[in-house]
């Protein structure tokens, strides 16, 4: 049997598929449900998108049936109808799984979910506190404080607790200011969970042997892009990353353009910071020659960039090897 689950929040389409490809049941069930649906065709095969739901729901039903996840862009390309109703999404993820014309999705070790959890966690903590640092501009600016105060420094929290509102603004701004403490705590916490995760892992440690890569870049790194083996070429991560060169052809004519911008951006981000680090504070030879010759053809943005695949190049090498940074072994 061949089974299309469509997932939602809390309930789920299947549409079931026999040998010969006629669909024999469509039902809607609650999601915690589903393990009934596993038992009753366990033996058979399953499709389920990659939504951000679908990691408790693959476990489920991997205990009865062959799962498989779907690249959801790359599913709607393949699709043959435009309709978008739950019950033509089920069928047409069971008739994709019985014709065997599935793009896969990449579906994480427990131990790389966990670490994603963390370094997800805290960017979203982070991103809390940004927020309501942004609140306390915004209150300044009602009372025309003009003043560039920065709430997440201790120069800035000095100045603000000392500085007197009319209500209810005063009563905002220690609520705001309370609520930024609470979630430093918090952060502080979770980096002592990242640094003792990442100090546990071969993979983290290898990563933090380059210069300007720590604890929780090391475990970002490593939770993002998931088991090495799972590729088989740099250029596959490279890919995956998205700091690959987007190339246009047209007749006799080849464009190269930007980078795609596909994949794990803060990954992106922080391998760019590795590079300023490198080339700017520990001068690494290796990747400061690149850098600059670079940045003598085009820009430092573009240098920068291209610094950061060539990094993303040996960090590959190292997690494919079991190497330490050290250039000349693992260049590309």
């Amino acid at each position: 049997m061949f089974l299309g689950i469509d997932i939602h929040k809390r309930e789920a389409q299947v549409a079931v598929r026999n040998d010969d490809g006629d669909v024999i049941e469509q039902v809607r069930v609650e999601n915690t449900d589903l393990d009934e649906i596993g038992q009753q065709y366990a033996g058979g095969e399953a499709l389920l998108e990659a939504t951000t739901n679908y990691f408790y729901i693959y476990d489920m039903l991997s205990e009865y049936l062959d799962v498989v996840v779907g690249h959801p862009p790359k599913l709607k390309a393949i699709a043959r109808t435009d309709k978008k109703t739950d019950k033509v999404d089920a069928e047409e993820l069971s008739r994709l799984l019985w014709l065997g014309s599935v793009p896969e999705s990449y579906v994480p070790t427990d131990e790389i979910r966990e670490c994603r959890a963390l370094v997800r966690g805290r960017i979203s903590l982070l991103e809390d506190r940004t927020s309501f640092a942004n609140k306390i501009h915004s209150l300044l600016l009602d009372n025309g404080i003009t003043r560039r105060v920065k709430p997440l420094s201790v120069k800035g929290q000095a100045f603000l607790e000392k500085l007197s509102l009319p209500a209810p603004w005063d009563e905002l701004l220690s609520s705001y200011l309370a609520v930024i403490e609470t979630l430093t705590a918090e952060i502080e916490q979770l980096d002592d969970r990242i640094e003792e995760r990442a100090k546990g892992l071969r993979e983290t440690q290898l990563l933090m042997t380059i210069p300007g890569i720590a604890h929780y870049s090391a475990l970002v790194i490593y939770a993002e892009i998931g088991e090495i083996g799972r590729f088989d070429r740099a250029k596959e991560v490279v890919r995956y990353v998205g700091l690959n060169p987007v190339i246009r052809e047209s007749g006799d004519s080849r464009f190269e353009g930007g980078i795609s911008k596909k994949g794990p951006g803060k990954v992106r981000w922080l391998l760019v910071q590795a590079v300023h680090s490198a080339v700017h504070t520990v001068e690494d030879e290796y990747l400061s020659r690149f850098y600059h010759r670079i940045e003598r053809r085009k820009n430092k943005q573009k240098a920068a960039v291209a610094t950061a695949r060539k990094l993303l190049v040996s960090i590959y090498h190292m997690l494919d090897r079991g190497e330490v940074y050290d250039p000349p072994g693992v260049s590309a």
